[in-house]
């Protein structure tokens, strides 16, 4: 997807019309563009990275963690990353890109559309997904609906979360019924494309796939899950879905 930009244009066009054209068309409409080569994610995250590095910590530090927010870096992750890059590009430096990344990342934009998500469906987004965390990339929520006859909970990720892949098995029966309830997703059976998922949809899946199931990085998503009952039955949990794959997402 080819990224548009107008900032050069529009600040120093008639100034330096040579500079405009090359930060607006070369830069942003080339090197941003050539998604085969990194992903947005990933250029957002190096340039992030140098930018700090270089102290450069002003309004157009601020539009590119605005971008990487956009791009799919999570809350989460943006931490990690100025808390690794300190080490190299220093503390002070640190600091600064934190006060700003703070205000980007602001926990209340999080908590208002969460609530916006909730009154979206008729059923709760639950707890934090704390038991099964270790199998997820970004934050899920879980709530039971129903314990007995046929185990059926519903599953809530926020934009970018997604679970491993994993393999549901048994000696007979089992597998797993998703309904799609609120927001847009995917599901992605190994081998196979992703397949986009909006409210309505429901997704059959057998014993022995090999597969994962998330939200899309700009949306909340969330499915309930249906246990099919089985005979031993059990999870697979295997690695997780790498950016390469999940950032060809759109």
């Amino acid at each position: 997807m080819a990224v548009k930009q107008t900032a050069g244009r529009d600040t120093l066009g008639e100034f330096a019309p040579k500079f405009a054209q090359l930060n607006d068309d070369v830069l942003f409409g080339e090197v941003w563009s050539r998604e085969q080569a990194l992903s947005l994610r990933d250029r957002s995250l190096v340039t992030i990275t140098c930018l700090m590095a270089q102290g450069l910590v002003d309004s157009s530090f601020q539009y590119h963690l605005m971008t990487a927010k956009q791009n799919g870096i999570t809350r989460t992750e943006i931490a990690e990353i100025l808390t690794h890059a300190a080490f190299y590009a220093g503390w002070p430096k640190a600091w600064a890109a934190f006060r700003m990344a703070k205000d980007v990342w602001a926990e209340p934009e999080a908590a208002n559309a969460k609530e916006e998500h909730q009154r979206s469906m008729i059923f709760p987004i639950g707890q934090p997904n704390d038991a099964f965390a270790k199998f997820f990339v970004g934050q899920s929520y879980l709530a039971p609906i129903s314990t007995s006859q046929v185990g059926i909970f519903n599953v809530t990720f926020e934009p970018g979360c997604r679970n491993n892949w994993h393999i549901h098995h048994a000696k007979s029966g089992g597998g797993q019924i998703l309904i799609c309830i609120s927001g847009r997703g995917y599901y992605q059976e190994w081998g196979k494309e992703a397949q986009e998922l909006h409210p309505g949809d429901v997704v059959n899946i057998p014993v022995g796939v090999k597969h994962w199931h998330g939200a899309a990085c700009d949306s909340w998503f969330s499915h309930l899950a249906l246990e099919v009952p089985a005979v031993e039955g059990s999870n697979e949990w295997l690695e997780a879905v790498d950016e390469e794959t999940y950032s060809k997402l759109k």
